[in-house]
């Protein structure tokens, strides 16, 4: 018989690991008669008197160690549910449900993110996520707010501008902040409530590489774009808007309103770039894309009462936080 006949694990989670959980217990007292119950464990489903269950503050409800949920939770905020139940028995060998792994982020509380060093640097972002509809034809598409401190954390905030704001005051914040965005107005509308400390000094830049991008999307001649390209880089934005003087279309006459509207937000980027300054949002869209890919998954639909646990999950994931780690205690 070779080892890889034994079936190893097994005999760990049915025998091996559910006896030394039981050593481990009988802190909570000696197993007596009487009514006991199964815990679900890393080291298998472990049996407990409901005397081991009251002194050991184990909610009667509760059917999951500590450690496990964490690796339930960290699972699910990967994946789908049904993906993270597979998941879950592949890698573990213990069987989780997907509608367990549900409920269980549904009344998992985890806190609001905080940043433990100074950021001077701050992307703000919209997403979007699809609501379950009463109807049959689909959901509906609903905007969130995704925040990301430079070299810090992230946090999403679901149709909560003053929980954002809240949030931000309580954040270390460097003397100087750069507010990093695209040209949307609800970012900027963000910007201006974020932390609203009379010290703080604020600079608010836009996205070059939105800017960039908007310009080329006028069109006609590459010539003209291209000198354009090389004002806006040097924060000339007056010659920038004049470029444009001789020429009708609706576009090149929106992009002019565009230049004037975030004229204070256009700096010589260069200049910038050389002093080390973040001139783009790259940060905070890479962040939006992580979060997609957990909360836009094919299909998914949310209620609304649980966007914001399930926004928070995810971003407790990208944040690396210890609560979703077994090898931290909480």
């Amino acid at each position: 018989m070779t080892v890889f006949s034994i079936e190893v694990r097994t005999q760990m989670l049915e025998i091996v690991g559910p006896t030394m959980g039981e050593f481990f217990f009988q802190k909570g007292g000696k197993k007596r008669s009487g009514n006991k119950r199964k815990i679900k464990t890393l080291v298998g489903e472990v049996e407990i008197s409901q005397k081991q269950a009251r002194k050991l503050k184990v909610s009667p409800k509760i059917v999951l160690s500590p450690g496990l949920e964490k690796c339930c939770l960290r699972a699910s905020a990967k994946t789908s549910y049904q993906q993270a139940e597979e998941d879950i028995e592949e890698l573990m060998g213990i069987k989780v449900g997907h509608s367990s792994l549900h409920r269980l982020v549904e009344r998992t509380e985890l806190p609001l993110a905080q940043a433990q060093s100074e950021s001077a640097g701050v992307s703000i972002d919209g997403g979007k996520i699809c609501l379950r509809g009463e109807e049959k034809e689909g959901g509906q598409w609903r905007d969130y707010k995704l925040v990301s401190l430079h070299g810090n954390v992230c946090e999403a905030f679901f149709q909560d501008p003053e929980g954002l704001k809240n949030w931000s005051n309580v954040q270390p914040l460097s003397p100087i902040v750069t507010f990093l965005g695209d040209g949307h107005p609800g970012i900027w509308n963000a910007v201006e409530s974020f932390a609203t400390q009379s010290w703080l000094i604020r600079r608010e830049v836009l996205d070059w590489y939105h800017l960039k991008e908007n310009l080329f999307k006028v069109g006609g001649s590459l010539k003209r774009l291209e000198a354009v390209e090389h004002l806006l880089w040097r924060g000339f934005v007056n010659k920038a808007i004049d470029a444009f003087d001789g020429v009708k279309s609706k576009r090149a006459k929106n992009f002019q309103a565009y230049l004037t509207k975030h004229y204070q937000r256009i700096p010589d980027y260069q200049y910038y770039q050389q002093l080390g300054i973040v001139i783009g949002s790259g940060d905070v869209e890479s962040k939006i894309k992580q979060v997609g890919a957990r909360v836009k998954l094919s299909g998914a639909r949310w209620h609304l009462h649980n966007v914001s646990r399930i926004l928070r999950l995810r971003c407790a994931y990208l944040n690396h936080s210890p609560l979703l780690s077994v090898n931290v205690l909480s």
